[in-house]
């Protein structure tokens, strides 16, 4: 989505960080001050394939150190799709769990840790009232219907709750249970605290031979290989959710084991 957000916006210039590398990103600002009127700062919450996440409170430090820089501010706009909901203390995504300042615009989805349909886009009054009046895809789009603004009241109940906190306890407690067994068995992952653990197979036949083996035995899982990836990092993505038991898990684990054991 930021990607064919990006070629639609044609900006002026465009500089392509690479990944948490904060010393790239502070060099691009630096690089254009003085040739443009406003920077935009552009970024996941979370890394949906990795599982990791953007370090939100320095990467605001960043924009706003050069602020002053550019008639119209540097822009943070943050897509923590994949955070909101899941990630955080109380599930309020990347900002929470990295005790980052509000980014200048956050978009979220109700399709991911909502479970139903649609999007969002937060920011200042001004800019939505800019959006709503100016953005093809909100003028040109149908509504989430009645229905599924009520379901997605009913999950945000759920997650700012006493039930919600236990919920989100319990992911993490399966999502380190997972880790743990991958690091017995000796299979590579990337650590973090979100629930998308990927392994990192790094094999593009490995990683199909894998995912037959388990689809054998009763498991769904998203394989990601070349060219969908680039040749040394194939992966096969696979995402916790607070309903898996304990049994969930370690026979997940116990399929993984019994695949490196026969190739």
């Amino acid at each position: 989505c930021i990607i064919n957000a990006m070629r639609m916006a044609r900006p002026a210039a465009k500089v392509i960080y690479p990944h948490l590398d904060l010393e790239a990103l502070e060099a691009g600002l630096v690089a254009h001050e003085g040739k443009a009127r406003r920077a935009l700062v552009v970024t996941d919450g979370i890394f949906s394939m990795r599982g990791d996440h953007a370090p939100l409170d320095a990467i605001m430090e960043i924009a706003r150190a050069h602020d002053h820089r550019y008639p119209e501010n540097v822009v943070v706009v943050v897509d923590d799709s994949h955070g909101v909901g899941a990630f955080g203390r109380s599930g309020r995504g990347t900002e929470e769990y990295t005790d980052a300042s509000p980014s200048d615009v956050l978009i979220g989805t109700l399709g991911k840790a909502f479970g139903v349909n649609g999007g969002y886009v937060t920011g200042s009054a001004s800019l939505i009232r800019f959006l709503r009046e100016s953005a093809p895809t909100y003028i040109y789009s149908n509504p989430i219907t009645p229905g599924e603004a009520m379901a997605t009241l009913a999950a945000l109940e759920i997650v700012d709750s006493p039930r919600g906190v236990r919920l989100l306890d319990r992911l993490r407690f399966l999502t380190k249970r997972f880790e743990a067994g991958l690091a017995r068995i000796g299979i590579e992952t990337i650590p973090g605290a979100h629930p998308v653990v990927p392994l990192m197979i790094r094999d593009t036949d490995r990683t199909r031979a894998l995912v037959r083996h388990l689809f054998d035995d009763g498991i769904l899982v998203t394989g990601l290989t070349y060219p969908v990836v680039p040749k040394g990092d194939e992966e096969i993505r696979t995402q916790i959710n607070a309903d898996h038991t304990e049994g969930d898990i370690d026979r997940l684990l116990d399929a993984l084991e019994a695949f490196g054991a026969k190739s």
